[in-house]
Order: structure tokens, then C-alpha cells, then sequence
């Protein structure tokens, strides 16, 4: 089930998430867990992309390996992400420059887990 404004072959849990189209880019909500067993994105949970990451969250090693991740998951290069809200929080404001909601959900949905 897509909505108008999506490509085909989105996929489900992707549509949940709240992305918010600012100029030239788009802005969300990320949850992370660190000092997990692996880094990797489990999925969308309440509208907010939740993130696994294996760094402490001390000088801030959880998110540069967050803004790692989810560059290459969205296949933008790295100075495009930045935290807008919530550095030394697990619950961060994050946005991208150059895509689409269209565009974050579909890399998203191919990017492996």
C-alpha cells in the first residue's frame, strides 16, 4: 500500500515512519539502543526510525557511528546528515540534505538490516 506521492516497491513498515520535507532535504526522529550486540536500523516504531549501535554513547562516538549507518543505508554522502536535536540524547532530530520522503523511504526499505 503506497501513497500517490511514492514509487512502487515500498514496503510496509517504511511507510510508517514521519519523515518531513524541508527545503532540500528531509527531517526525522531516530531512537537509538547503544552498546548493542550489532549496529544496524531494526525498523520504524511510532513514527521514528529505531537504531541499534554497538559505541558507548560517550564523546560522542554513537553518533558519528549513527550518522555513519545512516548515510550509506540512504546512499548520501555523510556531510549531507546532521543532528539537529537531541546530541547527547537517544532521541535525536535528524536531517538529510538532497532526498526526497519518497526517496528516504524506498533507500530505506533496500537498504540490508
Amino acid at each position: 500500500m503506497t501513497t500517490r506521492d511514492e514509487p512502487p516497491g515500498v514496503l510496509g513498515p517504511w511507510e510508517g515512519l514521519a519523515l518531513t520535507e524541508r527545503s532540500g532535504g528531509v527531517r526525522f526522529s531516530v531512537n537509538v539502543r547503544p552498546r548493542s550486540s550489532r549496529s544496524m536500523i531494526v525498523g520504524v516504531r511510532e513514527g521514528n526510525l529505531d537504531v541499534a549501535l554497538t559505541s558507548p554513547p560517550a564523546d560522542g562516538a554513537a553518533n558519528d557511528e549513527l550518522l555513519g549507518l545512516l548515510a550509506k543505508a540512504l546512499r548520501v554522502r555523510r556531510v549531507d546528515l546532521s543532528i539537529l536535536v537531541g546530541a547527547s540524547s537517544r532521541s535525536k532530530l535528524i536531517a538529510v540534505n538532497g532526498i526526497t520522503p519518497a526517496d528516504a523511504r524506498l533507500r530505506f526499505s533496500q537498504a540490508k538490516r
